[in-house]
């Protein structure tokens, strides 16, 4: 649709759009959750549970690493098994049904954004649609690194930590479905919305709020504040863990700082 004919629309056109839009991503949707509810045993096995197991692939590569450089903690995959635990008697069920709509919306979120991407593009000129097309995309393959980061560092590592720790030996560890689930989900969910954060600098920087000499000036600042974050999601205390974890947030610090413009004055040198 162009520009000329966008103009001629009338509200109750944008109206129709709009509603055959938000359908087309609902029929997406629901189709992605059914297809995700059918398989979902098979999932839950071979991938949500995954961490749950000492063979994961993070524990083994962390075992691996540990073990060829001395002096570091060594990293032991050896007896690891948490076992989960269903409390509440529909908590299966939704739990299928809910996490079924929720990978349907992290894996269908490229045709989502498409489809709105196809409802506002003719409402932009072609120089804002070349460079907001850019963004997107970028935006889409960051929530996917996000969400990986994750699933295959963040949430494992956490869960390893939280899974073994006990204030006190005659306290067993009973770990629900509903919390092991919990977590999981906002986590991987978390880091996927943290991974936009350049994406979010190029628009406050196109938008005159951000330069690059903000990021230089409190570098310090934000070391300090990754480290603390750092340390929050991963509080083992074990130095290898930590720098796992911290420098993926550190090198969005720095790419957030690369996709601003410069000051006026940086540019005029």
């Amino acid at each position: 649709m162009e520009k000329g004919k966008l103009e001629e629309m009338s509200f109750w056109d944008h109206v129709d759009e709009l509603r055959s839009t938000l359908l087309k991503i609902g029929g997406v949707l629901v189709g992605f959750a059914v297809v995700f509810f059918i398989f979902m045993p098979d999932i839950f096995d071979s991938v949500i549970l995954a961490p749950c197991r000492g063979d994961f692939i993070l524990y083994r590569l962390f075992e691996k690493i540990t073990t060829g450089i001395p002096g570091l903690p060594q990293f032991s995959t050896e007896g690891f098994h948490v076992d989960l635990i269903n409390i509440q008697l529909a908590s299966q069920f939704f739990i299928h049904m809910t996490t079924s709509f929720w990978l349907a919306l992290v894996f269908a979120f490229p045709v989502v954004i498409w489809l709105l991407w196809n409802f506002i593009k003719p409402a932009l000129y072609e120089n804002e649609r070349k460079g907001s097309e850019k963004a997107f995309i970028f935006g889409i393959i960051m929530f996917f690194v996000g969400v990986a980061v994750g699933y295959f560092v963040v949430f494992p590592v956490t869960l390893r930590f939280l899974a073994e720790y006990k204030v006190s030996d005659m306290i067993p560890n009973q770990i629900s479905l509903d919390s092991y689930m919990d977590n999981f989900l906002l986590l991987i969910f978390i880091m996927g919305l943290v991974f936009e954060l350049p994406l979010v600098a190029w628009l406050l920087g196109k938008m005159g709020f951000l330069h690059r000499e903000f990021f230089a000036r409190y570098r310090r600042h934000a070391i300090v504040a990754l480290l603390a974050l750092a340390a929050f999601i991963t509080p083992t205390g074990d130095p290898f863990t930590l720098t796992i974890v911290f420098l993926p947030l550190y090198l969005l610090y720095e790419m957030s700082a690369y996709f601003v413009s410069p000051t006026p004055q940086e540019s005029e040198e």
